[in-house]
């Protein structure tokens, strides 16, 4: 255990160097002010990753028949300095760990012996040991206790009223679903306080760790029911390296927007139903109405003539464009002690149509002087 945080201590005395390093670099074109970035990111990451490894960094090891040397079982992987085949810790995502969740007396997966370390700090408390080759003489005459009693021992520990991580404890059935294939939809279904959450935030990491390239473009959400629910798992991700996922509740998946209001439950039902994403999509189309009749407007000292034809056909183009409604209305110009229909730029009235809304420009003969327009002016 000493020489895995030495080696930990060696890989993030380095990774902060060469962060400062990345920081200090001075840049000439834009091509290296990228290159510094990515740097930065890349290191900040890895530092992350190796500070959330200091708690636990070794919990397991696995003795094999056929080999000599054990092989260790932690949060991170931890390469030997030397470049040796056998790394000095496997990460628990990987596949060479996986016989440390799986591996049962019946079905050993080439396991001799499985033993659970726990440790505080950096000192080992506890030792639990899982004789799984029951041939073995050698082993026979020394069973340790069974591997329930690790999971008992996790479960009766103190709570904090935060989510804490299960790496050390993962069962063979939730280990099933964090592994499980990333193609299509996987349902998990349990009754409360069976683990759901915590197998689901554990795939999570697993998922980051097998598909980072693809998952580092596309991102990773992560949705709860409300912000007590985030905040009450949000440093499980954390605790294993991971900090890049974004944790949303269902008021504000939307950017820019939040839902605030308490309905009560018969409204709150009738308003999530799926039908009211097309009620709610009529309004919003109702709403972008048309002019009744044509407007004249001066344009650098040109007459131009705005028809209810020209109106439809932009409204037409508007809708079609990827812009939400909402952001695509442009703000109104700040209203004056001294307007008059007379005096209302004619820029902003074609800032209304060029901006892909169906505003319609602020004339009396439009919005009978009044400022700000009605709602059915702007749209």
């Amino acid at each position: 255990m000493t020489g895995l945080h030495r080696r930990l201590d060696d890989l993030r005395a380095r990774t902060a160097s060469r962060l400062a390093e990345a920081l200090a670099t001075r840049t000439h074109n834009p091509q290296s002010v990228g290159e510094r970035e990515a740097a930065v990111q890349l290191h900040t990451e890895r530092l992350v990753a190796l500070d959330a490894a200091q708690d636990g960094l070794c919990f397991g090891r696995l003795d094999r028949r056929d080999a000599d040397v054990p092989r260790y079982v932690g949060r991170i992987g931890l390469s030997a300095e030397d470049g040796v085949e056998e790394p000095l810790l496997i990460d628990w995502r990987a596949p060479a760990a996986q016989p440390f969740y799986t591996a049962t007396p019946l079905h050993d997966l080439g396991v001799r012996r499985r033993r659970h370390i726990r440790t505080r700090g950096r000192t080992v408390v506890s030792l639990t040991d899982e004789t799984l080759d029951l041939d073995d003489p050698d082993l026979a005459q020394r069973p340790g206790p069974a591997g329930e009693s690790v999971l008992l021992a996790a479960l009766n520990a103190g709570r904090t009223g935060r989510m804490t991580d299960i790496v050390r404890t993962i069962q063979a059935e939730q280990d099933r679903i964090i592994r499980a294939d990333a193609r299509g939809v996987l349902v998990v279904q349990g009754g409360p306080g069976t683990g759901k959450t915590a197998v689901a935030l554990h795939r999570a990491a697993y998922l980051l760790y097998t598909h980072r390239e693809r998952l580092a473009r596309s991102g990773l959400l992560v949705v709860g029911p409300s912000a007590t629910f985030l905040r009450y798992i949000a440093d499980v991700l954390p605790s294993l390296g991971e900090t890049g996922v974004v944790l949303a509740d269902l008021g504000g998946l939307r950017p820019g927007l939040r839902a605030e209001a308490a309905e009560r439950p018969e409204v709150a039902e009738v308003k999530g139903r799926s039908a009211m994403a097309g009620v709610i999509a009529a309004a919003v189309r109702n709403r972008q109405a048309v002019l009744d009749r044509p407007v004249e407007l001066d344009v650098d000292g040109t007459r131009l003539r705005f028809t209810r034809a020209d109106a439809a056909r932009i409204r037409s183009r508007a809708r079609a464009a990827s812009r939400v409604h909402n952001e695509a209305r442009p703000p109104p110009p700040a209203p004056s002690s001294n307007w008059s229909p007379a005096s209302t730029p004619t820029r902003w009235a074609r800032t209304c149509w060029v901006g892909r809304t169906c505003s319609t420009a602020p004339t009396s003969s439009r919005c009978g002087g009044r400022w700000p327009p009605s709602p059915r002016c702007t749209g």
